[in-house]
């Protein structure tokens, strides 16, 4: 069982209301290289890490290629690997250094997360579009309610806390024209030469242990719309069918949230957040 206890009252008065279906706004949502409250891409925090990534995105030996191999072609610059290559270097940089919890403040800075060294998977994707924007790559979001049930391998003992439903801002990149989702990221890596998925990329997305969804993308694809099942032939993860309701685009995360609320109301996140914003995940006592 799941709860709507700890949701906000809007989102719990609206649970029943929604149907699942497609997001209708795509092509008016143009996404945004600017600043917002969350995705502070000005602080220095944030442009230390563009920096870091500037540099090891245009080493030989980056795992992400270099300019003249990349699988996209044109260059950041001409001491930079293309736009993907960048976003790929950051998040091997952000998996590495953020450590994944369970915190429940969707709407922290990016630099506040990068400051604490830790963050939600939530968290860490904002940290991973501020570096996008602050590289000039346009990004924005899809909003998606989740099921909470897909939460339950991570709290078996803690069910009826969990949240009926999870709102979950799910980012894009606009990429040589093209609208990449983080679940795609990776998709070039993923297949050999002839086309398969490597050994590596074979097993889907369980939603247990220490990977959580951000982490995931870089093995396994990962959609929320697709038409194949976890674990297939092209390595690719389709999760569709935890999809409650798909609540379209936003030119960011933060107005998403604004339109929207967080998943917990904010008793429940005022509470929680110094528990669960330390709970790393895959802990041992957690819900690995």
């Amino acid at each position: 069982m799941t709860s709507r206890l700890l949701m906000p009252y809007r989102a719990a008065r609206g649970a029943d209301a929604v149907r699942h279906g497609p997001g209708d706004r795509a092509e008016a949502v143009s996404g945004s290289t600017r600043p917002t409250r969350i995705l502070d891409r000005e602080h220095p925090r944030v442009t230390a890490l563009v920096a870091r990534v500037r540099e090891e995105a245009a080493r030989p030996d980056s795992p992400t290629g270099s300019p003249l191999d990349s699988p996209t072609g044109s260059p950041l610059d001409s001491s930079t690997g293309s736009p993907l290559d960048a976003l790929r270097t950051a998040h091997g940089i952000i998996a590495r250094e953020v450590r994944p919890v369970y915190s429940v403040d969707d709407s922290r800075r990016a630099s506040r997360t990068l400051a604490l060294g830790r963050g939600s998977c939530s968290q860490r994707m904002a940290v991973l579009e501020a570096v996008a924007r602050a590289m000039d790559v346009p990004t924005r979001v899809r909003g998606l309610l989740v099921d909470g049930s897909f939460w339950y391998p991570r709290f078996p003992r803690l069910k009826p806390l969990v949240p009926e439903q999870v709102l979950l801002a799910w980012p894009e990149f606009r990429v040589h024209g093209t609208w990449v989702p983080i679940g795609e990221l990776f998709e070039d890596a993923r297949t050999d030469s002839s086309g398969g998925p490597t050994d590596s990329f074979t097993d889907g997305f369980t939603n247990k242990g220490g990977e959580t969804l951000f982490d995931a993308v870089a093995r396994t694809g990962l959609r929320w719309d697709g038409p194949v099942s976890c674990g297939t032939q092209d390595g690719t993860c389709d999760l569709s069918a935890q999809v409650l309701a798909d609540l379209g685009y936003f030119t960011s995360r933060d107005s998403l949230f604004a339109g929207h609320g967080q998943t917990l109301c904010g008793l429940a996140r005022t509470l929680g957040e110094p528990v669960l914003g330390r709970w790393s995940a895959g802990a041992r006592g957690t819900a690995a």
